[in-house]
């Protein structure tokens, strides 16, 4: 196999508490990850002079620090691997939206090259490099519906009842960076326990301080509240309300053509599992 074209799913998180803080400056958080069937997609030709390439550039992104530039290299040189791969990447998902997008890319990258250049590493293994790439690459690794603590890298299976989503992407790139160092960000919320969680419980500690500083999130989530319990995912910008069971698409289908044309989305189902779970072992 020379060739391979694979999804990089967007992520929800489903509650996203703010437990407390590290002395190197890292939130120490509790969340609930949820993938969705709508993403990014990557295509990946398998190079023999060794060099990784872009084939197609990605706006305001320096080429040094793309992360599905950075997740190969990695790779590369952490197994001593010669081959190379150029990539093409199809960008759905915005940046500073909170549904992942960069890190899926490059949980992506390296489950299709662990196949592509059959080096048959390990789940593990493959999390412990996505750990290095950014605290939410190594939940796409995972590749479950997961209950996350630490930075996010602690994750435990759950099981989500299956559920349709609208999910509302208000025109603004919110900077994770900037929302954490708030002095108005609760950062004591109360931890809870895995068995305690169910869906609808919990919230997101970063919702208030982003949607005082971005009013278009807020917007949306006062619009999106009208037909649920709507909630930002992430550090935002994306929010999204859920409709559970498989017959929740009518109705999201439904609230989704009522939104205000000025309010771009999408409707998605949740997914239990990554398309690309099988990719590691």
């Amino acid at each position: 196999m020379n060739s391979l074209t694979c999804p990089a799913p967007a992520k929800l998180n489903l509650f996203l508490h703010v437990v407390g803080q590290r002395p190197d400056g890292y939130h120490l958080l509790q969340t609930v990850f949820r993938f969705v069937d709508y993403g990014d997609s990557l295509s990946f030709s398998v190079r023999d002079d060794g060099e990784v390439r872009r084939v197609n550039s990605l706006p305001g992104v320096d080429p040094e620090r793309d992360l599905t530039m950075r997740a190969a290299r990695l790779l590369q040189q952490e197994t001593g691997c010669r081959l190379g791969v150029a990539i093409a990447l199809e960008k759905r998902l915005p940046m500073g939206g909170g549904l992942g997008g960069g890190s899926s890319d490059a949980a992506t990258v390296l489950l299709a090259l662990n196949r592509l250049w059959n080096l048959n590493l390990g789940r593990a293994e493959l999390q412990e490099l996505g750990l290095r790439l950014g605290a939410d690459v190594p939940v796409f690794i995972f590749g479950e519906s997961a209950f996350a603590e630490g930075i996010g890298e602690k994750l435990q299976p759950v099981a989500l009842s299956a559920a349709w989503y609208v999910v509302l992407v208000p025109p603004v790139a919110v900077s994770t960076p900037e929302i954490f160092a708030s002095k108005e960000l609760t950062r004591a919320t109360k931890p809870i326990k895995m068995p305690d969680f169910s869906t609808g419980c919990g919230h997101n500690d970063l919702e208030p301080v982003v949607c005082r500083m971005y009013p278009q999130v807020a917007e949306c989530l006062a619009w999106l509240r009208g037909f649920g319990d709507a909630r930002m995912t992430g550090s935002g910008a994306c929010v999204f309300a859920g409709f559970p069971g498989e017959e929740g698409e009518e109705e999201a289908r439904r609230v989704f053509s009522l939104k205000p044309a000025k309010m771009a989305g999408f409707v998605a189902r949740g997914l239990d599992r990554h398309p690309l779970y099988d990719f590691a072992s």
